[in-house]
């Protein structure tokens, strides 16, 4: 009886645990499908300027919060162990790189571009899950990879080219999802740690832009200064929720919530910025957002034949 009561209490915990990740998958997500909103703000300053701005403050922002909660000789812990250390320096790498070709791709007015990447992204997700944490994935599940493929190809024949931008946007993500679920570290600490080990590089970087008389901070307003700053608490709190729910829930079903960030992209980058759809687009779209229902599809099928089985029981 009392193994029952206890196996109960563990499938109540494990179940609240799965609603937490994906409610703040969800949260992430949102707030990420509305950053162009954000970013065009500071289409005059460089993109890799902002970049490093976006990572600066964002790291000092998490140092600030690891000193409230009295945790900055975790840190140290992390450091000590080369093979954290090492793993958080690739995770830094890909999250650098994806920030850095998305800011870029929104200012340059490629928006419903970086839309497509993140579409993608979750063929890699799925792909990364079944090679890497031995997730299974089945029938429905490779036939919506499949059918998302084939919209790929067919936008890469269209196009005349491969689209890199949107493939290089999936791609750096995945991985970076990939590796923080690998770490399995407590969120605000690897996203601290993740930040600083950037930190000196940037400063270098921005000293020297400055020095070169193309600096943006207190240069190019009080309103991008402010921007400037405020991008740290923009990255950091959608990461937090990122990072939560890669620790709480299937790589797979992350790859697939994500799909609220492209979806708003993709809405404003057609009716709030009027970027035009080619048809290489349209044609990748088609297949993408066709595969994801088809895997939504598969997902509520799933879900009504365990509850038919709980109710036979």
């Amino acid at each position: 009886m009392r193994i029952s009561i206890g196996l109960m209490r563990e499938k109540d915990k494990n179940a609240g645990l799965a609603l937490k990740g994906t409610l703040a998958a969800f949260a992430a997500y949102g707030m990420w499908g509305f950053f162009p909103l954000f970013w065009k703000q500071m289409v005059s300053v460089e993109s890799f300027q902002i970049l490093a701005h976006r990572m600066l403050w964002a790291s000092l922002f998490c140092v600030m919060l690891m000193a409230v909660k009295g945790r900055l000789p975790e840190i140290l812990q992390v450091v000590k162990s080369r093979k954290k250390l090492f793993t958080l320096m690739l995770s830094a790498i890909m999250v650098t790189i994806n920030w850095g070709l998305y800011i870029w791709a929104v200012n340059s007015g490629r928006v419903t571009e970086s839309a497509l990447g993140y579409y993608i992204n979750p063929l890699f997700s799925v792909a990364l899950g079944v090679l890497f944490f031995g997730e299974k994935a089945d029938l429905w599940t490779k036939m919506a990879v499949s059918v998302a493929a084939a919209g790929i190809i067919g936008a890469a024949i269209a196009y005349g080219s491969v689209p890199w931008v949107s493939l290089f946007l999936a791609f750096s993500f995945a991985v970076y999802g990939a590796l923080k679920k690998r770490l399995g570290l407590e969120p605000l600490l690897g996203l601290t740690v993740e930040t600083l080990m950037a930190v000196p590089f940037i400063l270098i970087y921005l000293v020297a832009r400055h020095a070169a008389g193309a600096g943006s901070f207190l240069n190019s307003g009080a309103l991008v200064t402010f921007l400037l700053v405020f991008s740290g608490f923009v990255t950091a709190i959608p990461l937090l929720f990122f990072a939560f729910a890669a620790n709480s829930i299937r790589l797979q079903e992350m790859g697939f919530v994500q799909y609220v960030s492209p979806t708003c992209q993709l809405f404003l980058g057609v009716v709030v910025f009027g970027e035009k759809l080619t048809p290489a687009l349209i044609v990748a779209f088609i297949g993408v957002i066709f595969a994801v229902l088809l895997y939504i599809f598969s997902r509520m099928k799933a879900s009504q034949e365990v509850l038919a089985l709980k109710a036979r029981d």
